[in-house]
């Protein structure tokens, strides 16, 4: 007899999630991070920091090192300006996304450099799959040709259809919806799911989640994401 038992998800809603207001900085965070500790929420398997940001006119993060992280940003609002030891200097607009692999050890500074619009974005880490890696630097830009569609791959291991490279057994996919649309994922047996929702609202699996809201499952089978008004979403698929 097939086992058609629905999916067990845990929600992370958005007003649970820790705050640090620096007044150039509002930051609200997903899991454990910085002076906000919270054992249970300290990642959920590799990915360990989902950071939405919002960044006043013209200020930003100094140069800082990092080592053995994952670091990506996505942009919704605004602009975001990106400097690496490595002699990467970038400008990313909304939808954009830059990857950084910290590994063996980078330093870096982002900041807003629009001094009338807040910088609005996610900065997101994942753990590598091994310490010491060289570090490296990648980006993913939308093809207007696949603006509309529903789900779109944007970070992998291997960099497949145009995507972000990570250095782990992850993939990232871009969900965006119109009301009354939806996508799907299949989860295969062994890995981990997490959504996290970036504008609008949308149901997973029939359960309700707004923007700031984040929802995991480890349970396989397929899941479908489904919106009542256009939404913007991130689906982590994780060893």
């Amino acid at each position: 007899m097939t086992n058609h038992a629905q999916p067990v998800l845990t929600v992370r809603k958005a007003e649970q999630r820790g705050r640090a207001d620096f007044g150039w900085l509002d930051s609200r965070h997903s899991f454990s991070f910085g002076d906000y500790y919270d054992p249970a929420h300290m990642g959920f398997r590799a990915l360990r920091v989902i950071n939405e940001d919002r960044v006043t006119g013209g200020a930003g993060f100094p140069t800082h090192p990092h080592r053995d992280m994952e670091i990506f940003s996505y942009v919704l609002d605004g602009a975001l300006a990106h400097r690496d030891s490595l002699g990467n200097e970038r400008i990313l607009r909304p939808g954009q996304v830059q990857l950084m692999s910290a590994g063996s050890g980078v330093t870096h500074s982002e900041y807003n450099p629009d001094p009338d619009t807040a910088t609005h974005f996610l900065q997101i880490w994942i753990q590598p799959r091994a310490k010491g890696l060289p570090p490296g630097y990648t980006e993913w830009h939308p093809d207007p040709a696949r603006a509309d569609e529903a789900k779109v791959l944007i970070i992998s291991p291997d960099g497949r259809d145009g995507s972000a490279t990570i250095q782990q057994d992850a993939c990232v996919y871009r969900i965006r919806l119109t009301a009354g649309s939806a996508a799907t994922h299949h989860l295969p047996e062994g890995r981990g799911l997490w959504l996290q929702v970036m504008r609008g609202r949308v149901s997973l699996q029939g359960i309700a989640l707004v923007a700031g809201d984040g929802a995991a499952s480890e349970s396989p089978g397929t899941f479908t994401i489904a919106a009542d008004e256009s939404a913007e979403a991130l689906l982590f698929d994780l060893a």
